[in-house]
């Protein structure tokens, strides 16, 4: 019996060598420049699935092999490539669209584990406190040390409702720590928006979806007729937001461009070269901006920030940002899965690549959280209150004024200072202000 196992194991592979042989010569003579396939390997290759359709301690189906052999080609490409089932394609469709179930992480791989590149707004994952750079070492009890990124997300995602435990190593924490996140249905408001001060304006955008752009020119609409002076400038915040679709990046950064060049790719297919310039409309009508990025800002948010600063549109603040540089095609297969590959890297428009690099802010803010502290000092006194003070010859005399004391202040209950909830914002809009008087004064 176990012999003639073997006899239709090896027919199997046989049959298998000579469709890989097949297609090699189909794709030869096609790419006739390209070197031959290497048969030696092929030959390992079906030695070695031959070996664990008899040997292998339980029976294993082709089509199992046949996939996983499909993801070891891709997982050993790149942390982007993947070989996604029907089931994982749908999901891809669905989270572009701004809608799925899971926990609200942008993950990729490092070192075998899985890496948060940004938790997204108003989820789960943000909610519980996890943060760009943590790297996910088991899944309630399983390991993910050995686990594809599918299967991951896969065992992430699961019925909402129902609570996960993530151990978690952090730069920072001596041990390991266990974060506990209930899944939900997802839902991805692309685009924030509200008016910091008269003339101010704060837009966040958390992820890149197909209809971004739309929600960022509502969004801007109505903060013009919000404020009376118009937007004097916009701080734009890109800050974890971990990417999307590159046609949503491009559309942003054209909102605020007039002419030039906004990113361009480049890859080995013809269609993989391509290059995107800016429309001459720009919505703030060259009104400064300032743009916040992180380590979190990744891929899309790059583009953005990259372009904006090329052309020097805007003054980029904070940290440095990922660094993922590179184009990733999806490749629908006829039997419904997708091959999701990485066929290009982008460019900003000064040519650099940010692959592995990411983007140098203008002005570096390091991560800090201020504090207020009270002031129980007596009030300094002033020119205005020694006796005999010389008038100051405008015709015009100092009113009295009724001192307020620190602790009458803290009396009043007034809202958190911005300084004290969002020190980069605070910083941003200082900044935003000092450009405006620059520019009037021009």
């Amino acid at each position: 019996m176990r012999s003639t196992f073997r006899h239709y194991a090896i027919l199997a592979t046989g049959l298998l060598l000579g469709f890989l042989l097949s297609l090699g010569q189909g794709v030869l003579a096609e790419r006739s420049k390209q070197s031959t396939l290497p048969l030696d390997d092929l030959r390992i290759f079906s030695e070695i699935f031959s070996k664990i359709k008899s040997d292998y301690v339980e029976p294993v189906e082709d089509k199992a092999l046949l996939q996983n052999a499909i993801r070891g080609m891709l997982t050993g490409l790149d942390p982007h490539s993947a070989y996604l089932i029907p089931d994982e394609y749908k999901d891809l469709k669905v989270g572009t669209s701004g809608e799925f179930g899971g926990l609200g992480i942008e993950v990729g791989m490092e070192n075998g584990f899985v890496k948060v590149v940004a938790p997204i707004d108003d989820t789960p994952a943000q909610r519980a406190g996890m943060q760009t750079g943590d790297l996910i070492i088991r899944l309630d009890d399983t390991p993910v040390k050995g686990m594809s990124l599918s299967d991951a997300v896969k065992i992430m995602r699961g019925k909402p409702g129902e609570k996960i435990v993530l151990t978690v190593l952090r730069n920072g924490e001596d041990k390991p720590l266990k974060v506990t996140i209930v899944r939900a249905v997802i839902r991805v408001t692309s685009v924030k928006s509200r008016v910091l001060e008269s003339g101010y304006a704060y837009l966040r955008i958390s992820q890149f979806q197909t209809r971004t752009s739309e929600a960022l020119q509502r969004a801007i609409s109505e903060m013009k007729s919000e404020s009376k002076d118009g937007i004097k400038g916009l701080v734009l915040d890109l800050r974890n937001n971990p990417g999307g679709v590159l046609s949503g990046a491009v559309a942003v950064s054209d909102a605020f461009l007039k002419k030039g060049l906004i990113v361009y790719t480049e890859g080995r297919m013809a269609d993989a070269k391509l290059k995107f310039n800016a429309k001459p409309t720009d919505v703030l009508n060259g009104a400064p901006m300032v743009v916040l990025v992180n380590g979190g800002s990744a891929s899309a948010s790059e583009i953005v920030a990259g372009a904006l600063q090329d052309h020097k549109r805007a003054v980029i603040m904070g940290s440095k940002t990922f660094g993922k540089g590179s184009v990733q095609t999806i490749l629908p297969m006829e039997n419904g899965s997708a091959l999701k590959l990485t066929t290009a890297r982008y460019f900003t428009p000064s040519g650099t690549s940010i692959q592995a690099q990411g983007i140098t802010p203008d002005i570096v803010l390091e991560n800090v959280r201020v504090s207020s502290k009270k002031d129980s000092s007596v009030a300094r006194i002033k020119e205005a209150d020694l006796a005999r003070h010389l008038e100051n010859g405008n015709g015009k005399k100092e009113k009295n004024t009724v001192k307020t004391t620190a602790k009458d202040v803290d009396k009043k209950k007034s809202p958190k200072s911005l300084a004290g909830t969002d020190f980069a914002l605070y910083q941003a809009l200082n900044l935003l202000k000092g450009l405006t008087i620059l520019n009037a004064r021009q």
